[in-house]
């Protein structure tokens, strides 16, 4: 075993160097390439725990030579501290699919796993990870974000879901970005998995999220719904050196001209690759009714709530309160979430996520998340590494 190599921690906190000339920072963006609509790709964000007391362990590198042995569809790539990998699945046509792509890599994970003496777990945070231990990956990239971020990079140990859906073309990716943002508390609410942060019950049912919002450049996307203005706002950020890619927005939302795609990026990591695969289906569904029906138009004033009802779903759950952006409704958030896969009902049964949307239905009448799974273990054991031991378990198959 060789622990992944760590480059030393700068102690030169300046910002990276700019051309002094604001013209020529100016990036163009990149075209919006084809896409078939409705096609999906999932990328998780995973922990790597050693077996002795469950804390995080610095094996990626050891984990990415050793998946590398074995063909898989998708891709295994470090993340940005060195107890982190991110596998991701190809393109996919189902929330099937996307099983049917998570499940080899799942038990290549627990192979390799088992023969480094570690464990692979799911979850949006470690539960009491002391994040001034972490190694930044030694990769280019991520030496730079730590340059520029300090020590939120390494408070960056933490562990998202990123869903991809495809969309007909710039203008429909743009349109389809700002109707998916009225359900991002159902996102969150839904996959929220990481109630503990540093030992700590946060009681927040999503901590993560807070984490994120720590960056500039994170939060909602601007309102455009013509990719020629989007283009436009892309090269005057550019132009003032903050932006150099789009990879540089950690918006909740943001457009991936590369894929054809748009990318949701709330979700914590499901403990599980059947429940990402589930809200996998959920989005697909979604989109699908956006657009077959076009059921709304979204409007600029759809965010004078977004940062309140944001807020609800990391901190109550499913127990949170949502107002809806058109009428200024409240209404229990687990009541919209259920009226929502009502409507959805066609559509689940067309793209054969019936079951996907099932099994998230009833989780949310039992109210139950996997940050309540988390917090009965907790309460049972008082033990946070045994709540990491159980939940590798359970993303094994076995608890």
């Amino acid at each position: 075993m060789t622990a992944a190599m760590a480059f030393p921690d700068s102690d030169d906190f300046r910002s990276p160097a700019l051309p002094a000339d604001p013209a020529s920072r100016v990036v163009k963006l990149e075209p919006f390439n084809r896409s078939e609509a409705l096609s999906l790709g999932v990328e998780l964000e995973l922990q790597l725990v050693n077996t002795h007391d469950y804390d995080l362990a610095p094996y990626a590198e050891d984990m990415l030579r050793l998946m590398a042995q074995t063909p898989l569809p998708g891709s295994v790539v470090p993340e940005m501290t060195s107890s982190m990998i991110e596998i991701s699945t190809d393109i996919c046509h189902s929330a099937q699919d996307v099983i049917t792509q998570l499940s080899p890599i799942r038990e290549a994970l627990i192979r390799n796993a088992d023969k480094l003496n570690i464990a692979v777990v799911g979850g949006g945070t470690h539960a009491f990870q002391q994040w001034h231990e972490r190694r930044i990956y030694d990769k280019p990239r991520f030496r730079e974000l730590s340059e520029l971020y300090g020590y939120l990079s390494k408070q960056f140990t933490i562990f998202g879901q990123h869903v991809h859906i495809g969309c007909p073309d710039a203008d429909a990716a743009l349109l389809m970005l700002h109707r998916m943002s009225r359900y991002i508390p159902h996102f969150i609410a839904l996959s929220a998995s990481s109630p503990f942060v540093q030992g700590q019950d946060t009681q927040f049912d999503s901590a993560r999220l807070n984490s994120v919002f720590a960056f500039p450049l994170s939060g909602r996307a601007p309102f455009t719904l013509s990719w020629k203005e989007f283009e436009a706002y892309f090269e005057r950020m550019t132009r003032t050196g903050v932006v150099r890619s789009m990879k540089d927005f950690y918006w909740d939302i943001r457009p991936k001209p590369e894929f054809g795609t748009i990318e949701i990026r709330v979700f914590d990591t499901p403990l599980t690759v059947e429940r990402a695969a589930a809200l996998a289906g959920y989005v697909q569904s979604l989109a699908a009714w956006f657009l077959q029906e076009q059921p709304f138009e979204p409007t600029e004033d759809d965010y004078l709530v977004y940062t309140y009802n944001r807020f609800q779903a990391c901190r109550f759950g499913l127990d949170a309160v949502y107002v809806d952006p058109a009428s200024g409704q409240h209404m229990p958030l687990r009541d919209h979430i259920l009226m929502t896969m009502t409507q959805l009902e066609w559509h689940s049964e067309a793209l054969n996520a019936t079951q996907a949307l099932g099994e998230l239905r009833t989780s949310v009448e039992a109210n139950r998340n996997d940050a309540r799974w988390l917090r009965e273990k907790q309460g049972k054991e008082r033990l946070l590494a045994e709540v990491v031991r159980q939940a590798a378990l359970r993303f094994r198959g076995g608890a």
